[in-house]
């Protein structure tokens, strides 16, 4: 379908969205025709002058005007694209116009969303649509869940085809948190209700898959040779996005499970994070303390250069099966802006550019791209490796 703008990224002069604007402007080809969008034309057109710094001699994007508020103005951006990336949060306020734009537009659209709420709401609500219009709804795209959801469809390749499976992740992460990552984490916080009512909804819409069984292994796991030190496991979106992508591909087996955990090197460090996130967890649920919490960083802000250059993730993973074990890591830069921005830019640019399965609907990463963005994930620092095969 012919559209004025191969990608449109919304949110362009946001934290997240400046990061994705250099990427792309660095890194594209430079026949991409794409755009900014946003509500201010002055702070896009401070952005677009910044990108013209980078390379004076590459096409400037478009700019867009756009508001999450104003339905006409979504609905036409999403008409004018192929793509859309959104970094607009908390998606739970601010997200679902451009879902349901691109849904009926037909047009692709990824996200950096961790909220699960807003993910199984816009699948109940979106994804029909989605279907019958081709649009691919891709939430998750950076470090929720990029590393985790296709980690584990690279280990699984490297076990035998047929039979049950069992995966396992362990993270470590240094980074920062920005103010729109904070107020996403803390609004999840605080409606633990609703996010439990959107999984029931979601579940009885989608079912399970036929013949097959996949599930989230949640055993506690108290230390690992493979991340070499303590870990805790995880109740984020990345297991849940893992597991979708098992029920929708064969090649996970039978019988697939999956185990996601936090890595520590000290026990200290372990019975101190479980500790603090019981505390935010308390503090969300109590107004003046989750305004409290708000206050300390604002949307817009973020991580300083420095702080950037400084970060880095690794997720092991342990697979096995058939009579193999494999272990593998994926690793990259600074996990939350820096390598983030670069695989949400590279999965706008693979749903743009690659020669992909045919889907439609809200799929995730591994199910949409797999293969092909794994192939450009390097090009932003995020790496695939096999470290070690057994044969039992």
């Amino acid at each position: 379908m012919e559209r004025g703008h191969d990608i449109v990224l919304f949110g362009a002069t946001g934290y997240t969205g400046a990061l994705t604007a250099e990427y792309l402007a660095t890194n594209a080809p430079r026949e991409l025709r794409w755009a900014l969008a946003g509500r201010d034309r002055d702070k896009l057109e401070a952005v677009r002058a910044e990108l013209a710094e980078i390379d004076p001699d590459r096409p400037l994007p478009e700019i867009l005007l756009a508001d999450a508020d104003d339905a006409p103005s979504i609905r036409n951006l999403a008409a004018s694209a192929r793509v859309v990336i959104t970094t607009v949060g908390p998606y739970s306020e601010y997200g679902e116009p451009l879902v349901a734009a691109c849904a009926a537009e037909g047009t692709d659209y990824v996200d950096l969303c961790g909220e699960s709420a807003f993910v199984d709401r816009m699948y109940v609500r979106h994804h029909e649509t989605a279907v019958r219009t081709g649009a691919r709804l891709v939430h998750a795209c950076g470090f929720d869940s990029i590393p985790h959801d296709l980690g584990a469809l690279f280990t699984v390749e490297q076990l035998p085809e047929g039979v049950p499976l069992h995966v396992e992740g362990f993270v470590r992460a240094q980074g920062n948190v920005s103010g729109g990552t904070l107020h996403s984490a803390v609004g999840v916080l605080s409606d633990t209700a609703g996010t439990r009512a959107a999984a029931r909804e979601r579940r009885a819409l989608e079912g399970e898959p036929e013949g097959r069984r996949v599930r989230v292994d949640s055993r506690g796991r108290p230390r690992t040779r493979l991340a070499r030190g303590w870990t805790v496991p995880l109740p984020t979106l990345d297991p849940q996005v893992v597991v979708r992508s098992a029920a929708a591909l064969e090649r996970y087996g039978p019988d697939f499970s999956y185990g996601h955990y936090a890595a520590f090197r000290k026990l200290s460090s372990a019975v101190g994070t479980v500790g603090g996130m019981a505390g935010v967890m308390a503090a969300a649920q109590v107004p003046p303390l989750r305004e409290r919490l708000l206050s300390l960083r604002p949307p817009g802000a973020g991580p300083t250069e420095e702080q950037l250059a400084n970060g880095w993730f690794t997720v092991h993973f342990a697979g096995s099966g058939g009579g193999r074990r494999v272990h593998t890591r994926v690793s990259g830069g600074e996990p939350g802006y820096g390598a983030t921005s670069g695989m949400l830019a590279e999965s706008a640019l693979c749903l743009w550019q690659d020669d992909l399965p045919p889907t439609s609907g809200q799929v995730t990463t591994a199910v949409a791209m797999g293969e092909a963005l794994i192939r450009r994930l390097p090009r932003a620092g995020v790496d695939f490796e096999v470290l070690r095969t057994v044969e039992d």
